[in-house]
């Protein structure tokens, strides 16, 4: 048992080594895989969106604005802009939207990615005369790009018209599309993309499956460009820029230092309590701790996951669970002990009475944080998926690098 329990340790501590290596900012590791810092950290962009509802029915104005959001924050990914936070909130009558950007100065570049996500919709041609006059004015019919799948580039069979914008609908889209043309037959159903009649062709009979296409005099660079932003999602509703604000670097260098700081004096204070209290196993306590936190580093860093000011408070906590799920172990070994079982013996009954305790904590915790990440947004979704994270490796870090080092020591003291 020994020789396997220090070969696990050995191999363990190697792992944490290159990890260290790995996560620490100023050598390969932060060209190669760079941290990815939030808003509060790195600096960046501020955006708020009032959002339009006039021609959203009430019923429908939630779904809406949670539609709205996504389309925003994927139509923003598509640009490379690392994990941008979007919220959606209601405030009375009006519904806003704010968009952070992190590590983006430029708020007119900011302004610009967001503004050339199109609004498209559907409307139909109402005939009004004037005097002697004709005029033809267009209704919105509720079709928009909420009910749009996804566009692709094509063109007629002469090829003569220039590149076509074909648009496949939902199941949804395409029922009230096929309704649009059958009640339109013979009249023009106008589309308009941010406010401006692209075309307005007049519906020859009802079309049904869910397919449309736009015409117009489009170049091929236009039609690619707004094919590439149409399926990256089409505004479910207008937005209007209300308020912008840059987030200076200097504030979020403060903000992490101060952080770091609070948690390394922290983590000290643990350490110091655990040397003193249980000795070895507090000694061993603190290696399987410093593991655990580089460990878990590297799987943020790894995995690209964006770290906030929230985010570190979620690990931190982390860290606290960890030094629990020791606790228990010493404790029970403790009370195995007193009953007047060998040291060997009371460690293996110690862990295997505590991991019931440790394994029904945590799974509430892991229980909590995935209903935090899915049914939340922005800073207490990173919250959530760094406490999650961490829990899932402090279980690992209590179970097995704890028990490698304390088996290690046991083996060695009784040997002498």
């Amino acid at each position: 048992m020994r020789k396997k329990a220090i070969t696990i340790f050995v191999l363990i501590v190697l792992v944490s080594l290159f990890a260290g290596f790995f996560i620490y900012p100023k050598n390969w590791g932060a060209s190669a895989r760079p941290w990815k810092l939030g808003l509060d950290l790195i600096g960046g962009s501020r955006l708020t969106y009032e959002i339009d509802m006039s021609g959203v029915k009430p019923g429908d104005q939630e779904s809406v604005a949670s539609g709205l959001r996504d389309v925003i924050e994927k139509r923003v990914n598509l640009f490379g802009v690392a994990e941008p936070q979007v919220y959606s909130a209601k405030s009375g009558d009006s519904y806003r939207l704010s968009v952070e950007l992190a590590g983006i100065k430029d708020i007119s570049e900011a302004i610009k990615q967001i503004g050339e996500t199109p609004y498209l919709f559907f409307a139909e041609g109402k005939e009004s005369k004037t005097g002697t006059t004709t005029e033809t004015k267009f209704v919105p019919t509720g079709l928009d790009g909420r009910y749009i799948v996804n566009a692709s580039m094509g063109f007629s069979n002469t090829g003569l018209s220039g590149p076509e914008i074909l648009l496949n609908f939902n199941d949804e889209g395409a029922k009230l599309f096929e309704e649009i043309t059958a009640r339109n037959i013979g009249k023009p159903v106008g589309v308009f993309l941010d406010g401006n009649l692209i075309t307005a062709p007049t519906v020859q009979g009802k079309i049904s499956g869910g397919k449309a296409q736009i015409t117009g005099n489009f170049s091929q660079k236009e039609a690619k460009d707004m094919v590439s932003r149409f399926n990256a999602g089409a505004l479910p509703a207008p937005i209007k820029l209300v308020s912008q604000s840059t987030v200076g670097a200097s504030i979020g260098s403060d903000s992490l230092r101060q952080t770091l700081l609070a948690g390394l004096v922290g983590m000290i204070l643990v350490v110091f309590l655990m040397l003193v209290y249980y000795g070895l196993n507090g000694l061993a306590a603190t290696i399987a701790l410093i593991i655990y936190t580089v460990l878990a580093g590297a799987i943020f860093k790894l995995f690209g996951i964006t770290m906030t000011l929230s985010g570190i408070a979620g690990f931190i906590l982390s860290i606290g669970m960890a030094v629990d799920a020791n606790i228990l172990i010493f404790e029970r070994t403790k009370e195995e002990s007193k009953k007047g079982l060998d040291k060997t013996t009371s460690l293996e009954e110690g862990f295997k009475r505590a991991w019931l305790s440790i394994r029904d904590s945590n799974i509430s915790t892991i229980i909590t944080a995935l209903i935090l990440y899915y049914s939340t947004t922005g800073f207490i979704k990173g919250f959530s998926l760094t406490l999650l994270i961490g829990v899932l490796v402090s279980m690992f870090s209590a179970i097995t690098v704890t028990r490698a080092i304390l088996r290690s020591f046991i083996s060695n003291k009784a040997k002498q």
